[in-house]
């Protein structure tokens, strides 16, 4: 019934999502023929208007926009004119997913172990040094990492590709580069929460009954301490999905993030309002998987 409401709710707030997307990118200065290579005629211009039906009023437009989409179809793109939305699309998402997904698991998979030990370490010279990487991981940006990464491991040491996205090789640095400030964050998180469980009264009565040290830490407080965590992949995942167009611009990555800075810059209205919606479709669908899993790792979290 939970999944049931959430869902319902999230039909009408998709809904005001692409409203707000279709009026502002129209109100934006410039339009999407402002860019051609030539100067077109009055005449040209009114043409296409009239084909990608530009010259109706903007809920007219929107409307027709919901037509074709309540069909599956994003429309037409005013820039990539030999390609559809959902050409577009079905290029460049499982460039921007797989992206993604190499990023959230280095970042879960680096920041998990750090925040662990350096909480089972309190006080000592793991603790000090590994916390002071996750709080250099978050305070350097991806766009200082990415050309740090390409200086050494691709021009000087010449280990890895300096771009593209062919082989696995290629697909090394962009996740690092992507993911380095969310591992910091995750081994942040991870430290309090482990510091928090180690103090709460179901671990100290644990120990108390003599269970071993690793395995109550293993057991127990990480169940409870990977709480945090689990709240947070869900933005988080969210923010590697959306949030790449930086890295793949840097390494030339052929992923959604490019197409949504290029449809931004050249007004193309319909591209722009389906990748939000997109971006916004995937943001409420993570968040919503991440409600279930706080009900698996923790049973006394119910929803009503």
């Amino acid at each position: 019934m939970y999944i049931l409401r959430r869902i319902i709710f999230a039909i009408p707030l998709l809904l005001v999502i692409s409203a707000l997307a279709f009026t502002l990118v129209h109100l934006a200065p410039g339009g999407p023929f402002d860019r051609e290579r030539a100067p077109a005629s009055p005449e040209i211009e009114r043409a296409l208007k009239a084909k990608y039906h530009l010259d109706e009023p903007v809920w007219k437009q929107y409307l027709r926009y919901l037509g074709d989409l309540a069909h599956g179809d994003f429309g037409v793109s005013l820039k990539y004119r030999d390609h559809t939305v959902n050409d577009i699309i079905a290029q460049g998402l499982p460039v921007s997913m797989l992206l993604g997904a190499l990023a959230f698991g280095f970042a879960m998979g680096v920041g998990l172990p750090v925040g662990f030990f350096t909480a089972a370490r309190r006080g000592r010279w793991p603790d000090y040094a590994g916390s002071f990487l996750a709080t250099l991981a978050v305070c350097v940006p991806g766009f200082v990492i990415a050309p740090l990464l390409i200086l050494f491991f691709s021009i000087k040491w010449k280990l890895l590709p300096v771009g593209l996205w062919e082989t696995p090789w290629h697909m090394i640095l962009p996740p690092v580069a992507l993911g380095l400030f969310f591992a910091g964050k995750v081994a942040r998180l991870m430290r309090e929460g482990m510091l928090s469980a180690m103090q709460s009264e179901f671990v100290t009565v644990a120990r108390a009954k003599g269970l071993g040290e690793n395995r109550l830490l293993l057991r127990h407080a990480f169940r409870l301490a990977v709480l945090p965590v689990v709240s947070y992949s869900g933005p988080m995942l969210a923010d590697l999905l959306t949030g790449s167009f930086v890295i793949e611009n840097i390494f030339q990555i052929p992923g959604i993030g490019v197409f949504l800075v290029n449809s931004s810059l050249n007004r193309d209205y319909t591209l722009v309002v389906s990748l939000s919606l997109l971006y916004a479709a995937l943001l409420i669908g993570l968040n919503l998987m991440v409600d279930f899993a706080y009900t698996l790792l923790d049973p006394r979290v119910k929803y009503e």
